[in-house]
């Protein structure tokens, strides 16, 4: 009796010993004898102690720092360059029993995939679509780590440190940019103001009396300020009627003094021929 009591009791507690409980988040890779033997869990579960083993894996998602690289761009831009890989175990089984740490192996290859693909792009690609090079990275990592059992969800490239010499090549680059769009739109706000204007004096070339009243309206303007002298601005076809009569009585005054003036009589060129000749005639006799 006392040898079937102590044999009850060892049984209770070799029952007790072979109960494993797993988290709702985790499974359990079991191996009995040595061979895979299942994936339990979550909860409960009985594992028989001393011939069975089990290997505890978290199911969710883990974020894995991908240290910095040094990466030379396809254009010859030598940078530092980390990310972050976000990753999860979508196959326990495949995870403990294909390779022997699945979070070194995933490191690893995210830090050469990083290498190999930020080195086909150049150093623009990099830093203006970064979308598409994370895309490039999840893509290639996941097809090689799922014969391991692991999903990656998600690849960013974190960080880029430039060299100095080339962050102050770019800063000059964007102030010239940034002059070249502002001389640009300096230009195209000229021509519109020159189209505005040129389609304003054709409105009021249309109705005079509108030139009249944007001079009315601009003299209403400069009274509003509190100024000591104002400017009135003539129009030229308000005194042009004026200085038409002006140049017409000038050019009526020309000529009543030119009827008024005597005539000169014509000079007569031929008067002193004779003289001329008589001189002549009478030094012939002398010589």
């Amino acid at each position: 009796m006392p040898i079937m009591l102590m044999a009850l009791m060892i049984a209770v507690a070799y029952s007790f010993a072979s109960l494993r409980v797993l988290k709702q988040y985790e499974r359990g890779v079991a191996f009995f004898l040595g061979k895979y033997w299942g994936t339990k869990g979550p909860g409960l579960f009985f594992l028989p102690a001393g011939f069975a083993s089990v290997k505890r894996v978290s199911l969710r998602i883990m974020a894995l720092d991908i240290p910095p690289q040094d990466v030379i761009t396809r254009d010859n831009v030598s940078l530092k360059v980390n990310a972050v890989l976000y990753m999860k175990v979508a196959d326990p089984a495949r995870a403990v029993i294909e390779i022997e740490d699945y979070l070194y192996a995933t490191s690893q290859l995210a830090q050469t995939t990083l290498r190999a693909v930020l080195g086909e792009v150049e150093l623009d690609e990099l830093l203006s679509d970064r979308e598409k090079i994370n895309a490039v990275l999840k893509r290639i990592i996941d097809e090689r780590t799922d014969a391991w059992g692991i999903h990656v969800s998600a690849v960013e490239v974190k960080d880029v440190d430039l060299p100095d010499g080339m962050k102050r090549a770019m800063s000059r680059q964007a102030e010239a940019e940034r002059e070249r769009r502002a001389k640009v739109i300096a230009a195209q706000g000229e021509l519109q103001a020159s189209e505005t204007l040129a389609q304003a004096a054709r409105t009021l070339a249309t109705e005079p009396s509108a030139i009249q009243l944007r001079y009315l309206q601009t003299v209403t303007e400069i009274a509003a300020e509190n100024n000591s002298t104002t400017i009135f601005p003539l129009p030229i076809d308000l005194i042009r009627p004026f200085m038409q009569m002006a140049d017409m009585k000038l050019a009526e005054m020309k000529l009543s003094a030119a009827a008024a003036a005597p005539a000169l009589p014509a000079p007569d060129l031929l008067a002193g021929l004779p003289r001329i000749e008589a001189g002549a005639k009478k030094e012939a006799p002398q010589g």
